[in-house]
């Protein structure tokens, strides 16, 4: 058990047969799988707004998917779990839900990249280039200069990212910040990636290097554990950990609508075959010194260097009294993903989307189950992007469709 009451871990062993169990899912309402922002955002709403039960499953042994946060023990700095997490969003509505759960600080993100032993602002500005063309520029020098180089490459025939690339920003930008990054995110060379994968490169002239462009932008007060949790302390939200939906999905009530974050192609047992993804790992590290890089993020270019970048989760919050000698570094790596891997970014190739096509039509088949997230959609969602869908479902589709069914024994007791 955890510190909230409403969360609970299932026994191990018992994920087939728990009574308690099939009692909490007999009385829900809506079952939602998966514990992410989308998940979190349906149950929140449904119990908060139309007073009905949820059921939040995940098979996880925390809430709050890639989001989950937790403080490294030696040193109680914020480490955020599946890679670095930057909240942001013009939205004006998914900023005012969300800040019911927490405060913000005034974080604004940037990032450098290291190439050929130089370092760089990202994304590409006019400090970038005329760092990297040796000489002061103004913007309209740097627009034709880049002009200049993007003309190798006629933009109406390009075959492969590489020749998108060179025809939005040049070959000597490609090559320095472009090529190596890439083939390391995607563990191919660039030629023979699609050019939509690489549809825009951001270019600023100007020497503005904030990441985001977004109204509105920070990271959560006390934490992403601490705002996730706050969201599914509603009386009317279980949360089961540790628990596979498709362990226990006969107990599932028929006809209470599911609200699925899982792979989609896992739903359907991969029976259209498997969707590509890429995966992440990490390898984080304990440092004896108060300051490794000097800002949050870092990415890596040249090819040679195998990560892709090191966050130092100190500068996230730099309000916060860390230790002074120690610092948490944590190196970033990319590849596709296998059958045993957590899925993290869709590849989304021609053959992938075939397949996910195939996967819709099935969806569209189940009247009881609705897919959602960056998983069940097979769609990069940045977390106001799932945050934004999932309250879309419930004002168009779960508010009508629960309006119109009595509340399934509301009045009973939480069971357990």
């Amino acid at each position: 058990m955890t510190a909230t009451r409403n969360i609970v871990r299932q026994p191990e062993g018992t994920a087939h047969c728990s009574g308690r169990l099939a009692d909490t899912l007999a009385h829900a309402d809506v079952v939602v799988v998966g514990s992410g922002f989308y998940g979190l955002t349906v149950a929140e709403r449904v119990a908060s707004q139309l007073g009905r039960r949820v059921v939040v499953l995940e098979r996880r042994s925390h809430l709050g998917g890639n989001a989950y946060s937790e403080p490294e023990p030696e040193t109680g700095i914020e480490v955020h779990r599946y890679g670095a997490h930057l909240f942001h969003t013009s939205n004006q509505r998914v900023w005012d839900y969300v800040r019911q759960f927490t405060e913000f600080t005034g974080y604004q993100h940037r990032v450098f990249s290291v190439s050929r032993g130089q370092t760089y602002p990202m994304p590409i500005n006019l400090a970038t280039i005329g760092q990297f063309f040796g000489r002061h520029l103004s913007p309209d020098q740097a627009r034709a200069l880049v002009r200049e180089h993007a003309g190798e490459v006629d933009p109406d025939g390009v075959a492969n990212l590489e020749e998108k690339a060179i025809s939005l920003i040049g070959r000597p930008l490609y090559e320095t910040f472009v090529r190596g990054y890439t083939e390391k995110q995607w563990q191919t060379d660039p030629r023979e990636l699609p050019a939509e994968v690489i549809s825009r490169l951001p270019v600023r002239y100007t020497f503005d290097n904030r990441y985001f462009n977004d109204e509105h932008e920070g990271l959560p007060v006390d934490g992403y554990a601490a705002w996730l949790t706050r969201m599914a302390t509603h009386p009317l939200v279980d949360v089961v950990l540790d628990v596979d939906f498709f362990d226990v999905r006969r107990l599932v009530p028929a006809g209470v609508p599911i609200v699925y974050t899982g792979p989609v192609d896992r739903y359907f047992d991969y029976s259209e075959g498997r969707l590509g993804w890429r995966t992440l790992d990490f390898e984080q590290e304990v440092l004896p010194l108060g300051d490794f890089q000097g800002t949050p993020v870092m990415n890596y270019a040249d090819i040679e260097v195998p990560w892709t970048r090191i966050h130092e989760f100190r500068h996230f919050h730099p309000e916060r009294e860390y230790p002074p000698d120690r610092t948490v570094i944590v190196r970033e790596y990319s590849r596709f993903a296998e059958e045993a891997d957590e899925p993290y970014y869709p590849v989304n190739t021609p053959a992938d989307r075939a397949l996910l096509t195939r996967y819709r039509e099935r969806a569209a088949a189940e009247p009881d189950v609705f897919f959602g997230g960056r998983l069940g959609t097979y769609q990069y969602l940045d977390m106001h992007m799932a945050i934004a869908s999932a309250l879309t479902l419930v004002d168009n589709v779960l508010t009508p469709r629960l309006s119109r069914t009595a509340t399934r024994r509301a009045e009973a007791p939480v069971p357990g």
